[in-house]
């Protein structure tokens, strides 16, 4: 069951595997029921996570089977609970990427003017090129795109694009996967296997691999960055209940 799961998850396009979520999210409470684990976006407890990633990046106990959150969700939820963004009267929120975890939640905020956008994602109220956003500068005040950077052919393209549209004030969140252990980001174009973009880059489909040098790239782009550090920021966090990552942090992207 175990070797299916792994390769249904690798396999099939995102797409299907976001209708297919909405059938088993039906009864994993029931096939995961317990207490160990604790996710604080769908606000369940099960005996334990999914495992996830790639063969160079797979991670044990980390899937909600309820609502797909993986650690990196969790911690961008607990930060979004200590700001403003479920208080503030009125937001134009851009959604890059749309995750599942977060897209009924966010549909249903009544202070968010709320629009979603992908190249293919049936999430997705507009499809297009990051390259080239076919959107008003100056059009959002918040905008969350993650895990869409590693992907991109030119990501300071990307970047400068989201700057473009964002409103002067406003703020972002992009995550991505970074090496803590890298000082620099390591990308190499004559790597075109899959295999052994995979074993460089964690995933097949990644482009590059993030190190600690991933928030001066947002700066050239524009923008001023603040960092949010669950450790300092958050106390008395139970990482091994909600399975975080201890090492993550967030990076929040600020038009000047």
């Amino acid at each position: 069951m175990k070797t299916i799961y792994k390769y249904l998850l690798n396999t099939l396009p995102r797409p299907l595997l976001i209708r297919l979520s909405y059938v088993f999210k039906l009864f994993a409470p029931i096939a995961f029921k317990g207490s160990n684990v604790e996710c604080p976006v769908c606000e369940r407890k099960f005996r334990k996570f999914l495992s996830y990633g790639s063969d160079i990046a797979h991670r044990e106990n980390v899937l909600c089977p309820y609502d797909l959150t993986l650690e990196r969700h969790r911690l961008l939820w607990l930060y979004l609970k200590q700001s403003n963004f479920f208080s503030e009267k009125k937001i134009n929120l851009l959604h890059i990427a749309p995750e599942q975890c977060f897209y009924p939640i966010f549909k249903k905020q009544t202070n968010l003017n709320y629009t979603t956008a992908d190249l293919e994602s049936p999430l997705a109220d507009l499809h297009f090129d990051l390259h080239q956003i076919p959107l008003d500068e100056n059009s959002y005040d918040v905008i969350f795109c993650n895990h869409v950077l590693e992907h991109v052919k030119d990501d300071h393209q990307c970047m400068t694009e989201l700057y473009r549209v964002m409103k002067k004030g406003g703020w972002g969140i992009f995550q991505v996967p970074i090496n803590y252990e890298s000082e620099s980001t390591y990308e190499d174009s004559t790597i075109t296997d899959p295999k052994e973009r995979e074993k460089h880059f964690w995933q097949k489909d990644h482009l590059r691999l993030y190190g600690k040098d991933y928030p001066i790239k947002l700066e050239k782009a524009g923008f001023k960055i603040e960092i949010f550090n669950p450790r300092t920021d958050l106390k008395k966090l139970n990482y091994q209940k909600m399975r975080l990552n201890p090492d993550e942090l967030v990076y929040i992207a600020i038009k000047q």
